[in-house]
Parts: C-alpha cells; structure tokens; sequence
C-alpha cells in the first residue's frame, strides 16, 4: 500500500470509529513518487548519523493526552517532541507520533487530544510518560480540558485543546493534524522544557 492509500485508511479509520474531527475537508497537495529503500540498497542516510546531527535542534517537550475512550478505565498520554503550530486560519497544530506506538490508537479512538507544553521543572514527569505501558498517570496531576475532556496536566506552561483534523503517512511515523477548539497558559514555570542532543535542558 503506497503513501496515498495509508492516508485514506487512516482516514477510513477515524470516521468508522466515530472519531468527533472538525468540519471541512483539507486540501491535499501532489505528493512526489517515494518509495521504501530495499533490503539490498544502502539507506540514503544512516540512522544513527541522521539522529546525532538532528540532535543539534533544540526542541520542546510535550506530553499528549487523551479522555479514556469507550471501554477503557484510563486515559492515554505520551512525551511528544515532535509538536508544532501549523496554521492560523484556521487554528491547527501537529505532533508526530510513532507507527508502532501504542498509545497512538488510544488517542486516534477518542477523536480529540489535548498537547501540554512541559515546564522547565517537569523533565521527572516527562520520563514518566515517555515510557510503554503502565499507568502514567498515577501520582500526576491533572484536570479536564473543556474541550477534550482529556487530561491538562498541572504545572505544564500551556495546553492546547484540539480535535483531530486529519492524519497523513511519513515513514515510520503518523503526522497527526489537530484543530485548536482552546488553548491556555499554565500555573506553573513559564519556561520551557528544552531537549537538546539526548538530554534535557
């Protein structure tokens, strides 16, 4: 299945799980023929070279969480540094989120996310949700985001409250692009949590 049909099965995904998206449908661009690198060509770049050097740009940290959904006792939530704001008009952002990760379908059945921008004081909690399985959310707290519903941790710097808006294909990973229905400033540090070349700063 190429790039387009992983996109539309996504997108197939979402509606027939009644995932709550906002209204419109978003424009896609001509995409360029790509291809998967065969198990006897040499990658273009090698992995461990492409994440030292990709290191060098300093990033934010967030953690996005999402309502426990139908038949679940617990909400979801991941350490996320791959966020970032998209549009103006209207209000979108994006995160990246791993093809394998497991929290990813938890989030895409609610229909709805909330990203919370970490504070500089929050590296222990980030750890926490950056780990698989278990409850990440024992011991932290947090309340209802008024759109969502999903967890706005206490503390975080800010908090943006979103509904899916659509889901596209990159590599290895997800671009997931969520409509803004509200969005805050935190109680807690205005600084921001920063990861730069494997650690924390």
């Amino acid at each position: 299945m190429g790039h387009a049909g992983m996109a539309a099965t996504a997108v197939r995904y979402l509606r027939s799980i009644g995932a709550r998206t906002a209204a419109g449908p978003v424009e896609a661009l001509p995409r360029p023929e790509l291809r998967a690198v065969r198990e006897d060509e040499r990658a273009p770049v090698d992995s461990a070279e492409f994440r030292s050097v990709l290191g060098n740009f300093a990033t934010g940290v967030t953690v996005v969480t999402a309502p426990a959904a139908d038949g679940e006792v617990s909400p979801a939530g991941f350490a996320c540094q791959s966020f970032s704001s998209l549009s103006l008009k209207p209000p979108l952002v994006v995160f990246m989120v791993g093809r394998s990760s497991s929290t990813w379908p938890r989030i895409a059945r609610a229909g709805v996310f909330c990203v919370n921008v970490l504070a500089a004081d929050q590296a222990a909690l980030c750890r926490g949700f950056a780990v698989s399985g278990g409850d990440k959310f024992a011991g932290v707290r947090h309340e209802a985001a008024p759109f969502s519903g999903a967890p706005r941790l206490i503390g975080a710097t800010a908090w943006i409250d979103c509904a899916i808006h659509a889901v596209h294909t990159g590599g290895d990973h997800l671009i997931v692009v969520g409509r803004v229905e509200a969005l805050g400033t935190g109680d807690g540090d205005d600084r921001p949590l920063l990861f730069h070349k494997g650690r924390f700063l």
